[in-house]
């Protein structure tokens, strides 16, 4: 059976809202967003307290919201196949893991014992998955009308992003923005790495010649390349 909340973790959860502008009604149905399969399988009074049915219509609910702007955004000039393409790419879990980080729900999220041992805190999928599970309760307590907006919040620049650079990744873009310049690639160096190897935190820097930039923080080496990427490509474009 599902327990009452804790005083602690009615204040992670407030806390969690306010940073995203979100208005629950239930924070129990919020709650229920961040817990994954792993804490129920191995806690079996709570066999189907996990997230996965409103992952489930999460999922469904981002790719409504996602289809519903790029239709109304896009001229009729461009084809269905441009539209589905840009969907697939921002609400995939490649898309989505970054901006749960970013949203601090690694953070929030409840595993098992196994789970969180071999590093499920940050694992793409779970992460991604926690995302949709949070629009699928927020869609449950308010509507889709706040859902839309709340989804709408981080999707849009994520779409403008590949609208503009054909959805490359930064390191693709800045290898070949500095190749113009010079014919050699740009190099990535590991600064540090700290933190336990369930909770590592990798940092970064990129030598374009003899200019660094950065370092840039990530809870994976390829994280960090990445960010090193767009700190170094952004600065170049005075962005």
């Amino acid at each position: 059976m599902e327990e009452k909340l804790s005083n602690d973790r009615i204040k992670e959860l407030k806390a969690f809202c306010k940073s995203r502008n979100l208005h629950f009604k239930d924070l129990k149905l919020l709650d229920l967003a961040f817990h994954h399969c792993s804490f129920s399988n191995e806690n079996r009074s709570e066999k189907y307290f996990n997230n996965e049915r409103l992952e489930f219509l999460g999922d469904s609910v981002l790719g409504l919201a996602a289809a519903d702007f790029l239709y109304k955004d896009m001229s009729s000039n461009h084809a269905e196949g441009d539209l589905a393409k840009i969907k697939a790419t921002v609400v995939s879990e490649k898309s989505l893991a970054p901006i749960a980080l970013k949203f601090g729900i690694d953070r929030l999220l409840i595993l098992g014992h196994g789970e969180e041992l071999s590093g499920g805190r940050h694992k793409p999928a779970i992460l991604a998955d926690c995302m949709e599970a949070v629009i699928g309760a927020y869609y449950m307590d308010s509507g889709f009308a706040a859902c839309e907006k709340y989804i709408l919040d981080f999707l849009v620049p994520e779409i403008r992003k590949v609208q503009k650079f054909g959805g490359k990744d930064y390191k693709t873009l800045l290898q070949e923005l500095y190749q113009k310049k010079a014919k050699t690639c740009p190099i990535y160096e590991l600064v540090s790495k700290t933190g336990p190897d369930h909770d590592q935190v990798f940092s970064v820097s990129v030598k374009l010649g003899n200019v660094s930039y950065g370092p840039a923080r990530g809870k994976s080496k390829k994280e960090a390349e990445q960010k090193a990427a767009e700190m170094a490509y952004n600065e170049i474009n005075g962005m």
